[in-house]
């Protein structure tokens, strides 16, 4: 499928993820518009229900989910 993601193109649009994440956004075979409409909620959901986007479903909602994780395990504080 021309429109599946590599690995660099991945990198580049998802962000500041680790190598696991950008595993599993690959392995669900996502395409360029789905990991840009997941990161695109991520940044400003309240933005996009105002547009009257549709909530993501399906990959982009798997992804959303995968970067969420991601972003929250970023920014932990190691417990003492």
């Amino acid at each position: 499928m021309a429109d599946t993601l590599t690995l660099s193109e991945a990198r580049a649009l998802a962000g500041p993820v680790d190598d696991l994440t950008l595993a599993e956004i690959l392995k669900l075979g996502a395409t360029r518009a789905e990991l840009a409409e997941a990161r695109a909620w991520i940044e400003n959901d309240e933005a996009m229900l105002n547009e009257g986007r549709p909530i993501p479903s399906g990959r982009a909602a798997r992804i959303v989910e995968l970067l969420r994780a991601a972003d929250e395990e970023a920014f932990t504080p190691p417990e003492p």
